[in-house]
């Protein structure tokens, strides 16, 4: 069975988001310098890369990183490729979808931090497009973009649905080779305390 990886390869150069912490690696111990092991030490924001957000990331009372729960993000997902022209995904762009309850969808809006630089903007869900998608059961949206919300946005409306429905996100995914169609997702949150995200390795199976 073939494994696709869908996660950003994390390093130094990986765009973050403006403003953000970059990604940086020194070095403790170097073999090279006389050290018995070589061990390094690592700087970044946990949003840089693929990551999921902890509801913590927009409100201070809501819950932290080793809390996001394990089930959202293990199971079959869709993927579905939208028009990266369009300011907001409605629910005519959703019809593609099978019918019944959509667990988990990732979208592939061809804007993303894949090919090295950050983009300008992106597609986003509209308001009647995420309300359709709660109602069939979503417990997952993942995104290529670097957020869920525009990048403009700053009241962050759409992390603030889905998480007040118990639902979680995936930011930052590669999805440039992934054909539209359902697949089996692996990408379980790394348990990093007390923080507002979590990196975390995204794998697709063909189902």
């Amino acid at each position: 069975m073939t494994t696709r990886d869908i996660s950003i390869a994390i390093g130094e150069g990986t765009p973050e988001w403006p403003g953000d912490t970059p990604f940086s690696c020194n070095w403790t111990w170097r073999i090279a310098r006389g050290d018995s092991v070589n061990v390094s030490e690592i700087s970044s924001s946990p949003h840089v890369g693929t990551h999921a957000d902890a509801p913590l990331h927009v409100r201070d009372e809501w819950p932290a990183s080793h809390d996001l729960p394990l089930e959202p993000f293990l199971g079959r997902a869709f993927v579905l490729g939208v028009d990266p022209s369009l300011p907001f995904i409605e629910p005519a762009q959703l019809a593609a979808l099978p019918s019944g309850p959509i667990e988990r969808l990732l979208l592939r809006t061809g804007r993303s931090i894949a090919g090295g630089s950050f983009p300008g903007a992106w597609p986003s869900l509209s308001d009647a497009a995420l309300g359709l998608l709660l109602s069939r059961g979503l417990r997952l949206l993942g995104v290529d973009a670097p957020s869920i919300d525009p990048r403009t946005s700053t009241a962050l409306d759409i992390h603030k649905a889905l998480f007040g429905a118990g639902a979680f996100n995936i930011e930052n995914l590669d999805l440039r080779a992934v054909e539209d169609g359902e697949y089996e997702l692996i990408a379980p949150p790394l348990k990093l305390l007390s923080a507002d995200a979590a990196p975390l390795r995204a794998l697709l199976r063909a189902i």
